[in-house]
């Protein structure tokens, strides 16, 4: 059964739709099974990972109000294990034609559930607001990523978002949990970054991802070229964050066992020898001279 993680945030500009494709391909790039879901009208998800924007085909919006099936949505991607299910503006009307219908909560949740078997991991890209959207995808989710800037309007934010996760959580998704909250456009050298970093620390605790994404010129050109930043610059800060990124999410639910130093040390020999059938990313990170790889899953 697959995980369903949803990157959320009512606050916009904080770096949702870039997590949400970045993450979705780091993890792919793994040799995971994955599907990113456009849910935002905006469809920057779709244009991000250069899917031209497109009334005709089949998207989120023909999921949400029955008139396709998550299958025929699916469109591949320029990475082998990456599909998107692409978003486009008419889901604007999604949000007033939803408000009479019946289990308008539960539509993206009931469409998701004949691919939950297939991909390994279902990646959301929620709207910047709370609306019919956005709930049915934490509905639908399992877990919910919480991308969040170190500044104090974002401290507000995610206050009123935890509200709203309580409020779902006990009336249509009491299995809803927070699977972390993710630092973005991060500047370590400032004082009001380390200080509302020691706020969340203090607040979450473990659920406070390690991994902070910087600042970074490659990850914002990205976009406009249709890639992901780990196909347009896999050496830049940005790649290098969210693949780290991905290791942490992975680690979450298939943590990495703790070895004898001789095997690691025979392992790390072993897997060098076997570079060539490597997972991508695997591959990229040695060409730093950093042996920092994990077994992923078994496939």
């Amino acid at each position: 059964m697959g995980r369903v993680i949803a990157v959320a945030n009512q606050k916009g500009g904080v770096g949702k739709t870039t997590t949400a494709i970045n993450l979705a391909s780091s993890i792919a790039a793994a040799e995971v099974d994955t599907l990113l879901v456009d849910c935002d009208p905006q469809s920057n998800a779709t244009s991000g990972l250069g899917l031209v924007k497109d009334p005709e085909r089949i998207n989120t919006y023909h999921l949400l109000m029955g008139e396709a099936s998550a299958h025929e949505a699916l469109q591949k991607t320029e990475l082998d294990q990456l599909w998107l299910i692409p978003a486009h503006k008419n889901m604007i009307g999604a949000n007033l034609e939803l408000v009479e219908g019946e289990r308008r909560a539960f539509r993206l949740r009931d469409a998701l559930a004949p691919l939950r078997d297939r991909f390994k991991y279902i990646v959301l890209d929620c709207p910047p607001a709370l609306d019919l959207l956005t709930l049915n995808a934490l509905v639908a989710a399992d877990s919910i990523l919480i991308p969040m800037q170190a500044e104090y309007f974002a401290l507000e934010g995610v206050s009123e978002l935890l509200d709203t996760i309580e409020r779902i959580r006990a009336s249509l998704n009491p299995d809803l949990t927070i699977e972390g909250v993710v630092l973005t456009m991060f500047d370590d050298r400032t004082n009001l970054a380390q200080q509302v970093t020691a706020e969340l620390n203090r607040y979450f605790g473990e659920k406070l991802c390690k991994t902070t994404i910087p600042r970074n010129v490659r990850l914002a050109e990205a976009p406009s070229h249709g890639k992901p930043a780990l196909v347009y610059d896999v050496r830049s800060r940005g790649a290098e964050s969210y693949i780290q990124l991905a290791k942490e999410i992975i680690g979450h639910s298939t943590p990495v066992q703790e070895m004898p130093v001789q095997d690691v040390e025979r392992a790390a020999e072993a897997e060098e020898k076997q570079v060539v059938n490597a997972p991508r990313w695997k591959r990229w990170i040695r060409e730093r001279n950093k042996l920092t790889t994990i077994n992923i899953l078994d496939r």
